[in-house]
């Protein structure tokens, strides 16, 4: 696909959402079953069932998915399609590309073994590794669009309010 082509499939999602801001509003769901005989939860992704434990550092298996990890893979996936996305907009071509991204867990926190110890990530790592012939200028627009347009990034750095609830089966 090229800019034309990215252009062309947006504009009408684009025109559509300018001309009606409540069409743009969406809610996505997740949902997930507690497993009846392991600390697991079963979690629907809409193309297979993802079974997250706990991490080997809080007494895992290492058999079932850990859920930091499903976080730090769905901000690799949102920032790699949206760095492609803002790279084929902006007729940057790429080669190649390699997106990763790691955070520092202190598992004292989630473990309540310390209570300074924070629960949750302390520090969080995306980087970008492209081979393309683009000049920096290009490059570092790239990468700021890139920050902008990510949901995932965008909801990790605000840090949105969460609503929790707990009610009866």
């Amino acid at each position: 696909m090229d800019a034309a082509e990215l252009r062309a499939m947006q504009a009408p999602i684009k025109d559509r959402y300018k001309s009606d801001a409540d069409a743009a509003l969406i809610t996505l769901k997740a949902k997930g079953t507690l497993d009846d005989t392991n600390i697991a939860c079963k979690v629907e992704t809409g193309r297979a069932l993802a079974i997250a434990g706990l991490h080997p550092a809080t007494g895992g298996s290492g058999m079932e998915l850990c859920s930091g990890d499903m976080l730090l893979e769905a901000l690799v996936a949102c920032a790699g399609v949206t760095l492609k996305a803002v790279a084929t907009a902006l007729d940057i071509p790429l080669k190649s590309g390699r997106v990763s991204a790691e955070g520092d867990l202190d598992f004292r926190g989630t473990l309540g073994v310390a209570k300074d110890a924070p629960v949750g990530f302390r520090e969080i790592r995306l980087t970008f590794d492209v081979d393309t012939d683009a000049p920096q200028e290009k490059l570092d627009q790239l990468l700021k669009l890139t920050e902008r347009y990510c949901v995932v990034y965008q909801t990790i750095k605000a840090g949105p309010s969460v609503a929790v609830s707990l009610k009866r089966g």
